[in-house]
């Protein structure tokens, strides 16, 4: 353990990054084989497996500095809804349901990805050891699956009429959902004090300007920028999530509970 440093603040910290990577994960599985190609279909599986391969570390550590006897696997599939932490970007329906559809979730994913690769850059600084050597080994993979998402962004906004409508709707569906992923929850904002954990308000800048980029090159005009005064808690860190959630927790943990 850090110096300084409340298991019980390391342990909510592991599982709101290893909650955000575990659900993201499962979305993105979703599509199987129903994405636009077959090579697309197994990048994305490739894409959860990375991401699943970072919940485990995360909600092992999780459990461990927690001390119940809590693994990945009862930190993963024996928790009830409430007690996940992960952003609400990551468990809207983007598709291939109705909720969404492949642009929406490209969209998701070039947020998320984009975000993640600049909370990492600066947690492989981090005093536990654990988190800086998981996000120092991470940040290839993470760069891989912002700059995938960045490609199809810019294919659907520099395509036809159709395909960058498509596109701009997508961004429009979790555009609202990203202020949350800037303003610090309490654990992270004391955590970071102690330079174990990052404060999320300090990558915004990083994340604004590869934002621009991608925007540009796209030819899609950026929505309109988020009120952070706006978010108010309690949000998905808290354990507040959004309409659907626990049917989502309940189809991931089917297996494991039915075993």
């Amino acid at each position: 353990m850090p110096g300084g440093v409340l298991a019980s603040d390391l342990s909510q910290y592991c599982a709101m990054l290893g909650d955000d990577a575990l659900v993201l994960a499962h979305r993105l599985t979703e599509w199987g084989v129903r994405a636009l190609e077959l090579e697309e279909s197994a990048a994305l599986t490739g894409i959860a497996l990375d991401l699943l391969e970072q919940a485990r570390i995360l909600l092992h550590r999780a459990g461990e500095v927690e001390g119940a006897g809590r693994d990945e696997d009862r930190m993963a599939y024996f928790r009830a809804a409430e007690d996940f932490r992960n952003v609400r970007l990551v468990e809207i329906d983007c598709g291939p349901g109705p909720g969404g559809d492949f642009p929406a979730t490209m969209a998701r994913l070039l947020l998320f990805s984009a975000w993640r690769c600049a909370v990492f850059e600066r947690l492989a600084g981090s005093t536990d050891a654990v988190l800086a050597s998981l996000a120092a080994g991470s940040l290839n993979r993470l760069a891989r699956h912002r700059d995938h998402a960045a490609q199809w962004v810019i294919r659907f906004g520099d395509g036809n009429a159709n395909s960058s409508r498509r596109m701009a709707a997508g961004f429009q569906r979790v555009w609202p959902l990203t202020a949350e992923l800037f303003v610090p929850h309490p654990v992270e904002a004391w955590l970071a004090d102690l330079g174990c954990a990052v404060d999320p308000a300090k990558v915004r800048n990083d994340v604004s300007d590869l934002l621009d980029e991608v925007f540009s090159v796209a030819r899609l005009q950026r929505p309109e920028p988020v009120d952070f005064g706006e978010f108010a808690r309690p949000g998905g860190r808290d354990g507040a999530h959004t309409g659907g959630f626990e049917f989502l927790i309940a189809d991931l943990q089917y297996l494991a509970r039915s075993g």
